[in-house]
């Protein structure tokens, strides 16, 4: 592969300086001209990439150096840019700041060196003038691989405001390519966990998104940002694929019988009538849950299990009253159960259906809101009851990244596998882990969490699957065994 795709890496001082508003806006404002543009998030980010493809039209992917490795940086990117006109990487935090005690590792910087792409400074200069410079010109000059291509300067105050600002970075070598005024309708509401995900505002996020792209369409050079992107370099390597990745990672362990099963027995005539996969099996149906409550995932996960063998069938906790008819296993990711505690308890018969597929040994994977709705209760309301145990919502934020093993044979992982994973709530699961626990962790002391029982893997940690393709492959053999040893 030899990716030549434009882009541009949007970056800052620190959080708060604007970098969702500029990113998004001028994703959307590219995608008005008529250009095909491919969104990214840097970090393990899942609410952003949701604002990136309503103003795109195509799936926010994420890019993080720390979940997947630095090699799978630029494979991953090409792949979600594959057909593009430009890509627009949205950056974490300050430009510099990565994983807790890593140096550089996972941080914007790092990325933007990765993709080989020129670097867009969104500078908040709603308290300063002169002083612009001297931030500018350290952030220009603090590392020579990182080329800072431009600054767009935010929340300005006034014309003269701005020709102070102007007048002060003439002398710095970096050019102004826009200057966004105080707007206050670009705001996108916030709560706990960042951002409210598109998914539960859209009508109102379709008109934040279009309020950003018409604020960058009017303060920011689209042509200067653009002939910026084209000079980007070449970036050379493969283009990450989900079969490729599946064919060149270890093979499972045979899948296991569930618990109380027969033998396996040969598909009758209605399973042989479903759709085959490459090795001649019947492709197992896996629910993946959607909706306004479980907003957290990664693009690769669902390709990956589709490269597995797998018939992928979303489906809304919300609405839907069943799992997706001939479900064989289920993944349910993050988002916010918490907000939607009452109505998620409210739709006892998909409770209940999710608890009789559990019970049956069918493959279950959970992570961190998946782990809530698994739970007995969340708030004193009641939930599936897989997991005996009770969950609440906390005051303490837990973030950040881990470094995990597996403790128990599951789903997903042998015992001993390790994987890293970011753990991101306000919540807390009393007790913390099962009689088999699902990872041990160090943060900063060892500790261990989560539950393993029949099928069932539940967790608080995010991972990223392409990182471990496998952990796809296992899962979706298990399903096909637990598919074969039922009834």
């Amino acid at each position: 592969m030899s990716s030549s795709v434009p882009r541009l890496v949007i970056a800052a001082p620190s959080s708060g300086s604007g970098k969702t508003t500029v990113a998004t806006g001028l994703m959307a404002a590219f995608a008005s001209r008529g250009l095909a543009v491919s969104p990214h998030k840097v970090g393990p980010d899942y609410i952003d990439p949701g604002y990136h493809a309503l103003a795109t039209g195509r799936v926010g992917r994420n890019l993080d150096a720390y979940l997947c490795g630095a090699e799978l940086v630029a494979p991953l990117f090409a792949h979600g840019a594959r057909g593009c006109d430009l890509a627009v990487v949205e950056g974490v935090m300050g430009l510099f700041d990565g994983a807790a005690g890593e140096g550089e590792l996972a941080s914007t910087a790092h990325v933007a060196k990765l993709l080989r792409a020129p670097v867009v400074l969104v500078v908040d200069a709603s308290s300063q003038s002169r002083s612009v410079a001297a931030l500018v010109h350290g952030f220009a000059s603090w590392d020579p691989e990182v080329r800072i291509g431009g600054v767009i300067l935010n929340k300005v105050g006034s014309e003269r405001h701005e020709g102070m600002l102007r007048e002060a970075l003439d002398a710095s070598g970096v050019p102004v390519l826009g200057v966004l005024r105080r707007v206050e309708q670009v705001g996108t509401p916030s709560r706990h966990l960042g951002l409210v995900p598109v998914a539960e505002r859209r009508a109102e996020a379709v008109g934040a998104v279009a309020a950003m792209a018409a604020q960058v369409r009017a303060g920011c050079d689209l042509d200067a940002l653009f002939a910026l992107a084209r000079g980007a370099g070449a970036l050379a390597g493969d283009t990450w694929d989900a079969g490729e990745a599946l064919a060149s990672s270890p093979p499972p362990p045979l899948p296991v019988p569930v618990p109380g099963g027969s033998a396996p027995r040969p598909p009758d005539r209605a399973e042989r009538a479903r759709p085959q996969t490459p090795d001649g099996l019947n492709r197992p149906r896996v629910a993946v849950a959607g909706g306004a409550a479980f907003t957290f995932s990664y693009a690769e996960h669902p390709e990956l299990l589709a490269a597995a063998g797998a018939d992928v069938v979303t489906f809304d906790p919300l609405r839907d009253e069943e799992l997706p008819e001939g479900t064989r296993g289920l993944v349910i990711g993050g988002g916010f159960p918490e907000v939607y505690a009452p109505e998620l308890s409210a739709n006892e018969a998909l409770r209940k259906a999710v608890a009789s597929l559990a019970r049956s040994g069918a493959p279950v994977a959970a992570e961190c809101a998946g782990l809530l709705y698994l739970s007995r209760e969340l708030d004193g309301l009641p939930m599936c009851g897989v997991i005996d145990a009770k969950a609440r919502m906390d005051e303490r934020l837990t973030l950040g990244y881990r470094d995990a093993v597996a403790v128990s044979d599951s789903v997903l992982a042998e015992a001993g596998s390790r994987m890293r994973g970011h753990e991101f709530h306000r919540t807390v699961v009393e007790p913390g882990a099962g009689v088999a626990p699902a990872w041990g962790v160090r943060v900063p002391v060892r500790r261990v969490e989560g539950f393993v029982q029949q099928g069932v893997h539940a967790s608080y940690l995010h991972t990223h699957w392409a990182s471990a393709p496998g952990v796809a492959r296992r899962f979706v053999e298990r399903c096909v065994g637990s598919w074969a040893t039922a009834g």
